[in-house]
């Protein structure tokens, strides 16, 4: 009797004494014994794999020479354009600065308008019956009439002008940066612009501009390539590589470089030349076996 009374309050100890560790337990860590564990003291679940989409090479495009034309040497290329079969060249340098209009057979210079000597003259383009030309750091653009080249009026517009061209009713400015802008083709008025990337990567010093099949062919100041631009999205699609183009006579100036890009979007033809170059160049791009 004295043993099972003993034995009971052993039990009855032992009982009391889960109880006070229960109480303690949840007094402590403030949640209750029976709810699951916290997600920190749970398991870990494996950790998914992160997918990185890599963009496959820009393609690179070759060249083969149609013909050579003669250029003017002392003229320092800035913008270049083919219209009503002539070519219209814009030069640059303060004091040198010109518009012109050149028999593209002969070189012959057959119109010639000088800009101030205050003006560094670059991108041209040819927008209905009006040439438009911008400025360097003059932030000024002049729209001429294309017959006889007298100045109609003029635009203003902020930072720089490199290269200039037009499509899809609206004009496309570079300015040395990794961007494209957009004007309004009426009002000259800025209306938005796309960075120019290639594989995520800005696409600096973009100069003299050409739309051919409703994308932006540009000059890379310094790069014996051509940047091929999707105009909505900014990305070089392809290179259009023209190393070995470049004349001899040429080589002794760093400044002397490739530089000016028309199309005769009637018989397909693309020229190009540079600045100080003596030739035009009209080139084929060859597209069939590209290397990435």
């Amino acid at each position: 009797m004295v043993r099972q009374r003993r034995s009971i309050g052993v039990r009855l100890v032992a009982v009391a004494a889960l109880v006070v560790a229960l109480v303690v337990y949840v007094t402590v860590s403030g949640r209750d014994p029976a709810s699951p564990a916290p997600a920190s003291q749970a398991p870990a679940s494996p950790t998914p794999a992160v997918q990185t989409r890599v963009e496959p090479p820009t393609p690179v495009y070759g060249y083969d020479v149609v013909r050579a034309y003669p250029h003017d040497a002392a003229a320092f290329t800035q913008g270049l354009l083919f219209r009503d079969g002539f070519l219209f060249e814009s030069t640059g340098l303060e004091g040198e600065s010109t518009l012109r209009q050149v028999e593209l057979e002969t070189g012959k210079i057959v119109k010639r308008h000088n800009l101030d000597r205050t003006i560094f003259g670059e991108g041209l383009t040819a927008l209905n019956d009006t040439l438009v030309q911008i400025t360097w750091r003059n932030q000024i653009g002049f729209v001429y009439d294309l017959r006889t080249f007298a100045v109609r009026s003029t635009f203003a517009y902020a930072g720089q002008g490199w290269g200039l061209t037009h499509g899809g009713g609206r004009l496309i400015l570079s300015d040395g940066e990794a961007v494209l802008r957009f004007f309004d083709a009426t009002t000259f008025r800025e209306t938005g612009s796309v960075p120019v990337t290639e594989r995520g990567l800005p696409v600096e010093n973009l100069n003299e501009l050409e739309f051919v099949k409703g994308e932006v062919y540009a000059n890379v100041w310094h790069e014996n390539r051509i940047a091929v631009i999707d105009p909505m999205s900014g990305r070089v699609t392809a290179w259009v590589d023209l190393t070995g183009l470049r004349p001899e006579s040429t080589r002794q100036d760093a400044e002397h470089v490739l530089n000016g890009i028309a199309y005769d979007a009637e018989r397909d033809r693309m020229f190009v030349t540079g600045k100080r170059w003596p030739s035009v160049f009209e080139i084929r791009v060859r597209t069939q076996g590209v290397r990435p």
